[in-house]
């Protein structure tokens, strides 16, 4: 997979894609994250990518050009499935639609900024919006990393065990159960023993068990 982010702030994601299982997975060869400035795009030498609403308001706007000029060299590149807008308003991000995006093989994700993006740009090139929540945040960037980082990890071959992805909370509509490790008793707080009896059946049904009952009282909307 290669997944192309495009925004006006690439410095915000720098850090986000150098670490821990995301740095892994690209170096593992199992994804590509291309990083693209809007700016290097823009039609003017002051780099300039917004400018003022038409109509009057508050807040700027970025402009189609720079934008399109972006997405268009990348297209004409490489074969995309999704180009995905990143915007409060957009399709609520919820785990099935991840699990359907991991199956794709290339992505761009635009990242809205200011007031967000020119209204011809989401007519003309984009495919999908989707929204991580019902807030608004400074840009789209922090949103492309969420949603970037839920999909990769349920590439084949990215995590050490694939089955742990498999059993993530929402992926069976239920919060996933509590989980322990070493020390098997800290202060008198001891592990349940049903997961040190070596007891495989005894232990998945338990865990099923913990996942229902977290569910019924966290987010009993789940198991409607």
């Amino acid at each position: 997979m290669r997944i192309d982010i495009v925004t006006c702030v690439p410095s915000l994601l720098d850090s986000f894609f150098a670490h821990s299982i995301l740095k892994r997975a690209q170096q593992g060869g199992f994804v590509e994250v291309v990083i693209h400035d809007i700016r290097d795009y823009s039609v003017n030498k002051h780099r300039t990518i917004d400018d003022y609403a038409f109509g009057g308001g508050a807040g700027m706007v970025l402009q189609i050009e720079p934008i399109a000029r972006c997405i268009r060299k990348l297209q004409s590149e490489r074969q995309y499935d999704e180009v995905i807008y990143l915007t409060p308003d957009g399709e609520l991000m919820q785990q099935r639609m991840v699990n359907q995006l991991s199956l794709k093989g290339n992505l761009i994700l635009l990242c809205g900024h200011y007031k967000g993006v020119d209204q011809r740009v989401r007519d003309l090139f984009v495919t999908k919006e989707v929204s991580i929540g019902d807030y608004v945040l400074s840009g789209g960037e922090l949103a492309a990393a969420v949603l970037a980082d839920a999909i990769i990890r349920l590439l084949p071959g990215v995590l050490n065990d694939e089955t742990s992805a498999l059993t993530d909370s929402f992926q069976d509509n239920l919060l996933a159960p509590p989980v322990y490790t070493r020390p098997a008793d800290f202060e008198g707080n001891k592990v349940p023993e049903i997961l040190m009896s070596g007891h495989e059946a005894k232990i998945e049904s338990w865990r099923y068990e913990q996942s229902l009952r977290r569910t019924k009282e966290r987010r009993p909307d789940l198991l409607e």
